[in-house]
């Protein structure tokens, strides 16, 4: 990037023309999906018109009146709801931070040909829906199931395999995690876009395994072999690696650009002062962050960190920043109760999965005027 001065003050720093960074089939993905904006990370909950989204296929427009979803396979009482039913049913409400596990792809080279993620595919909602793990054990699996598959409406090519976007989770799995059967996001129904009128939520894991558009579940005797349970959504160190299920989230921490941005690169320009700055950080498994440091230039500060507001949501953190006249590059990184401290550097993964490096604001601060 250009230095910081030149961007905010010559006409001339802006480029006419680049080559070619992404591929004509990135740009078309990234205007299908969309980033929250990293201003709303100063919300408790991200509004629901600006929480992340990332549609593999066409997004399926369902009648919600009409839908039902099936219990089939290995289930001793095989049933099929209707969303009235599972609306009758106990409901409950969850704070859930939910990160794409392709957040951050743009930031490992070489970068592999998909969704160009940096750091907006993050947010936070409160999901209402029922508790998934009754409704499992109603339905009986028999003795021989491993495992239960999800599936949703969603269907579509990917490396030459058509088929419908579908997960699973094993006995065990669902006995651990606080699944829901989700129909409404931040007091409201699910909108199209995130999977209406049925999905679950996986807290503490990646949003790959919250299927949307929910379908079928299905009682398992041997484990599923989905596209997108087996073929993708697994860490590989090189294309040829049978891979290693991508489940838990990676602690992470992100801070609102301070400042006014530059249109173009996104650089910040702040007066020079106290600069209060503010952030979330948040991590896996129900895992709470223990500590969030600040860095400026190559010194780092410990910032002051609020509780969450529930065990799988983000908590926020502050830092009084007193900003000097300069070019300065901030830094954000978390730490959580088991020790894990989000890593300066990209982790390598041939899909660039789970990146959660430090992110990185490059900022210009100027003396007050007059």
């Amino acid at each position: 990037m250009k230095p910081l001065a030149d961007i905010f003050h010559s006409a001339e720093a802006r480029a006419h023309s680049e080559t070619d960074e992404y591929s004509r089939d990135e740009v078309r993905l990234a205007n299908r999906n969309s980033g929250a904006l990293l201003e709303t990370l100063g919300l408790d909950v991200t509004p629901t018109g600006t929480h992340y989204l990332l549609t593999h296929f066409d997004v399926p427009l369902l009648d919600a009146g009409a839908h039902e979803l099936r219990f089939h396979g290995r289930f001793a009482r095989p049933c099929t709801l209707t969303l009235d039913e599972i609306r009758a049913m106990p409901a409950e409400t969850l704070p859930v931070t939910m990160e794409c596990a392709g957040n951050g792809r743009a930031g490992v080279a070489p970068r592999s040909r998909s969704q160009p993620w940096i750091y907006e595919a993050v947010g936070t909602s409160e999901w209402t829906g029922t508790p998934l793990a009754p409704l499992i054990e109603t339905a009986g699996p028999l003795a021989d199931t491993v495992e239960i598959s999800f599936t949703g409406a969603d269907r579509g090519f990917d490396a030459g395999h058509l088929h419908a976007f579908g997960r699973s989770l094993t006995l065990q799995q669902l006995a651990d995690l606080d699944v829901l059967l989700v129909y409404a996001m931040n007091g409201q129904p699910l909108l199209p876009q995130h999977g209406a009128p049925l999905r679950i939520i996986v807290p503490g894991w990646y949003g790959m395994a919250s299927v949307k558009w929910l379908t079928d579940i299905e009682a398992l005797a041997a484990p599923y072999q989905g596209y997108q349970q087996v073929k993708t959504y697994q860490f590989r160190d090189t294309r040829e690696d049978v891979g290693r299920p991508i489940t838990e989230i990676r602690v992470k921490s992100l801070m609102v650009p301070p400042g006014v941005p530059d249109w173009l690169t996104r650089a910040r320009y702040v007066q020079a002062g106290r600069v209060d700055l503010v952030g979330r950080a948040w991590s896996g498994g129900g895992v709470p962050v223990a500590r969030v440091e600040v860095g400026v230039g190559d010194d780092w500060f410990d910032a002051e960190l609020e509780p969450s507001p529930g065990r799988y949501a983000w908590a926020k953190w502050r830092f009084a920043w007193d900003a000097a006249p300069g070019e300065h590059r901030l830094r954000c990184r978390a730490t959580d109760a088991n020790g894990a401290v989000q890593p300066l550097d990209a982790p390598w993964d041939v899909s660039g999965f789970a990146n959660n490096a430090a992110q990185v604001v490059d900022v210009l601060v100027v003396k007050p005027s007059g």
